[in-house]
Protein backbone atom coordinates (compact mmCIF):
# COMPACT_ATOMS: atom_id res chain seq x y z
CA UNK A 1 0.00 0.00 0.00
CA UNK A 2 1.22 3.48 -0.69
CA UNK A 3 2.12 6.01 2.15
CA UNK A 4 -0.70 7.95 0.64
CA UNK A 5 -3.77 4.87 0.73
CA UNK A 6 -2.34 4.24 4.38
CA UNK A 7 -3.20 7.81 5.34
CA UNK A 8 -6.91 7.63 3.65
CA UNK A 9 -8.04 4.47 4.94
CA UNK A 10 -6.58 5.67 8.22
CA UNK A 11 -8.15 8.73 9.10
CA UNK A 12 -11.31 8.52 10.99
CA UNK A 13 -14.78 9.35 9.61
CA UNK A 14 -15.74 13.11 10.61
CA UNK A 15 -19.33 13.40 11.75
CA UNK A 16 -21.66 15.72 10.46
CA UNK A 17 -22.09 16.82 14.07
CA UNK A 18 -20.70 19.50 15.68
CA UNK A 19 -19.13 18.60 19.02
CA UNK A 20 -20.40 20.37 22.08
CA UNK A 21 -18.76 21.24 25.14
CA UNK A 22 -19.39 20.17 28.79
CA UNK A 23 -20.40 24.07 29.22
CA UNK A 24 -22.08 23.98 25.31
CA UNK A 25 -24.10 20.91 26.72
CA UNK A 26 -25.12 22.57 30.42
CA UNK A 27 -26.08 25.92 28.36
CA UNK A 28 -28.60 23.60 26.12
CA UNK A 29 -29.97 21.67 28.93
CA UNK A 30 -33.63 22.83 30.67
CA UNK A 31 -33.21 25.97 33.02
CA UNK A 32 -35.62 24.83 35.38
CA UNK A 33 -36.54 20.84 35.92
CA UNK A 34 -39.40 19.71 38.07
CA UNK A 35 -38.57 17.70 41.13
CA UNK A 36 -40.34 14.79 43.56
CA UNK A 37 -39.26 14.17 46.89
CA UNK A 38 -39.53 10.92 48.89
CA UNK A 39 -38.21 10.02 52.14
CA UNK A 40 -38.31 6.51 53.31
CA UNK A 41 -38.38 6.31 57.23
CA UNK A 42 -39.93 3.77 59.86
CA UNK A 43 -39.05 6.43 62.54
CA UNK A 44 -39.67 9.98 60.80
CA UNK A 45 -42.78 11.68 60.20
CA UNK A 46 -43.63 14.80 57.85
CA UNK A 47 -42.72 17.14 61.07
CA UNK A 48 -39.24 15.72 61.58
CA UNK A 49 -38.68 14.76 58.25
CA UNK A 50 -35.29 17.04 58.51
CA UNK A 51 -33.60 15.14 55.20
CA UNK A 52 -37.01 16.22 53.06
CA UNK A 53 -36.61 19.55 54.24
CA UNK A 54 -33.17 19.70 53.53
CA UNK A 55 -34.03 18.79 49.99
CA UNK A 56 -37.05 21.07 49.48
CA UNK A 57 -34.87 23.78 50.34
CA UNK A 58 -32.25 23.70 47.85
CA UNK A 59 -34.28 22.78 44.64
CA UNK A 60 -36.50 25.93 45.50
CA UNK A 61 -33.36 27.57 46.58
CA UNK A 62 -31.76 26.80 43.01
CA UNK A 63 -34.92 27.92 41.04
CA UNK A 64 -36.71 24.36 40.22
CA UNK A 65 -40.21 23.18 41.24
CA UNK A 66 -41.25 20.87 43.91
CA UNK A 67 -44.47 18.97 42.37
CA UNK A 68 -44.65 16.07 44.71
CA UNK A 69 -43.32 15.80 48.03
CA UNK A 70 -44.03 12.08 50.04
CA UNK A 71 -43.17 9.79 53.37
CA UNK A 72 -43.28 6.33 53.08
CA UNK A 73 -42.19 3.39 55.39
CA UNK A 74 -38.96 1.13 54.23
CA UNK A 75 -41.07 -1.45 52.28
CA UNK A 76 -40.48 -2.34 48.91
CA UNK A 77 -43.81 -2.16 47.85
CA UNK A 78 -44.79 1.06 49.12
CA UNK A 79 -41.27 2.48 47.78
CA UNK A 80 -41.58 0.99 44.34
CA UNK A 81 -45.36 2.36 44.00
CA UNK A 82 -44.57 5.99 45.19
CA UNK A 83 -41.70 5.93 42.74
CA UNK A 84 -43.69 5.07 40.09
CA UNK A 85 -46.58 7.43 40.90
CA UNK A 86 -43.63 10.18 41.00
CA UNK A 87 -42.77 9.63 37.94
CA UNK A 88 -46.40 9.58 36.10
CA UNK A 89 -46.69 12.72 36.64
CA UNK A 90 -46.11 14.86 33.65
CA UNK A 91 -44.10 17.49 35.40
CA UNK A 92 -42.19 15.53 36.95
CA UNK A 93 -38.12 15.07 35.74
CA UNK A 94 -36.42 14.19 38.94
CA UNK A 95 -36.83 11.99 41.81
CA UNK A 96 -35.05 12.41 45.12
CA UNK A 97 -35.29 9.39 47.46
CA UNK A 98 -33.32 10.05 50.98
CA UNK A 99 -33.38 7.20 53.15
CA UNK A 100 -33.42 3.01 53.37
CA UNK A 101 -29.93 3.37 50.98
CA UNK A 102 -27.54 1.86 54.00
CA UNK A 103 -27.08 -2.12 54.75
CA UNK A 104 -29.58 -3.03 57.71
CA UNK A 105 -32.10 -5.35 56.93
CA UNK A 106 -34.62 -2.70 56.80
CA UNK A 107 -32.78 -0.36 54.25
CA UNK A 108 -34.37 -1.49 50.76
CA UNK A 109 -34.86 1.74 48.67
CA UNK A 110 -31.79 0.41 46.23
CA UNK A 111 -33.74 -2.89 45.65
CA UNK A 112 -37.36 -0.82 45.62
CA UNK A 113 -36.11 0.93 42.75
CA UNK A 114 -33.10 -0.63 41.16
CA UNK A 115 -35.58 -2.56 39.11
CA UNK A 116 -37.22 0.39 37.41
CA UNK A 117 -34.25 1.76 36.21
CA UNK A 118 -33.55 1.74 32.60
CA UNK A 119 -29.86 3.37 32.73
CA UNK A 120 -27.57 3.39 35.73
CA UNK A 121 -25.72 6.35 36.37
CA UNK A 122 -22.83 4.50 38.00
CA UNK A 123 -20.45 7.92 38.57
CA UNK A 124 -23.22 9.16 41.03
CA UNK A 125 -22.58 6.56 43.59
CA UNK A 126 -19.12 6.47 42.98
CA UNK A 127 -18.92 10.27 43.67
CA UNK A 128 -20.76 10.85 46.21
CA UNK A 129 -18.40 7.66 48.06
CA UNK A 130 -15.59 9.63 47.00
CA UNK A 131 -17.05 13.12 48.44
CA UNK A 132 -18.58 11.44 51.32
CA UNK A 133 -15.01 9.92 52.86
CA UNK A 134 -13.98 13.42 52.73
CA UNK A 135 -16.58 14.21 55.60
CA UNK A 136 -16.95 10.97 57.26
CA UNK A 137 -14.16 8.71 56.43
CA UNK A 138 -14.17 5.06 56.01
CA UNK A 139 -18.26 4.83 56.45
CA UNK A 140 -18.83 6.56 53.48
CA UNK A 141 -18.43 2.67 51.91
CA UNK A 142 -21.72 1.86 53.98
CA UNK A 143 -23.82 3.75 51.55
CA UNK A 144 -25.53 2.50 48.60
CA UNK A 145 -26.34 5.71 46.99
CA UNK A 146 -27.52 5.31 43.58
CA UNK A 147 -29.00 6.74 40.48
CA UNK A 148 -30.15 6.07 37.05
CA UNK A 149 -32.75 6.82 34.14
CA UNK A 150 -36.16 5.74 34.26
CA UNK A 151 -36.69 6.78 30.56
CA UNK A 152 -36.03 10.56 30.06
CA UNK A 153 -35.92 11.01 33.86
CA UNK A 154 -33.47 11.02 36.81
CA UNK A 155 -33.71 9.30 40.29
CA UNK A 156 -31.55 9.51 42.79
CA UNK A 157 -31.18 7.49 46.10
CA UNK A 158 -29.45 9.15 49.04
CA UNK A 159 -28.97 8.36 52.65
CA UNK A 160 -31.53 9.71 55.25
CA UNK A 161 -28.48 11.92 57.01
CA UNK A 162 -29.47 15.76 56.39
CA UNK A 163 -25.80 16.17 55.68
CA UNK A 164 -25.53 13.67 53.32
CA UNK A 165 -28.37 15.02 51.52
CA UNK A 166 -26.91 18.58 51.63
CA UNK A 167 -23.85 17.28 50.34
CA UNK A 168 -25.48 15.65 46.84
CA UNK A 169 -27.49 18.19 46.40
CA UNK A 170 -25.08 20.73 46.50
CA UNK A 171 -21.79 19.06 44.90
CA UNK A 172 -23.88 16.89 42.20
CA UNK A 173 -27.27 16.84 41.73
CA UNK A 174 -28.04 20.47 41.54
CA UNK A 175 -25.10 20.90 39.61
CA UNK A 176 -25.52 18.11 37.14
CA UNK A 177 -28.79 16.55 36.79
CA UNK A 178 -30.20 19.35 34.26
CA UNK A 179 -27.16 18.42 31.74
CA UNK A 180 -27.92 14.68 32.24
CA UNK A 181 -31.34 15.13 31.00
CA UNK A 182 -30.43 17.21 28.63
CA UNK A 183 -28.43 14.37 27.16
CA UNK A 184 -30.79 11.90 27.84
CA UNK A 185 -33.47 13.91 25.76
CA UNK A 186 -31.10 14.55 22.95
CA UNK A 187 -32.64 13.20 19.80
CA UNK A 188 -31.15 10.82 17.90
CA UNK A 189 -29.14 11.69 14.93
CA UNK A 190 -28.53 8.82 11.80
Amino acid sequence: MRPSQKRTLSRPRVLALKAMSVEQHRRAAPAELGFSILTVSDTREKRDDASGDAIRERISAAGHRIVDSTLVRDDVAAIRDAVRRMLAHPGVDVVVATGGTGFSPRDVTLDAVGPLLDQPVEGFGELFRMLSYQQVGAAAMLSRAAAGLVGTRAVFLLPGSPKAVALAMEALILPEAAHLLGQARRPLVP
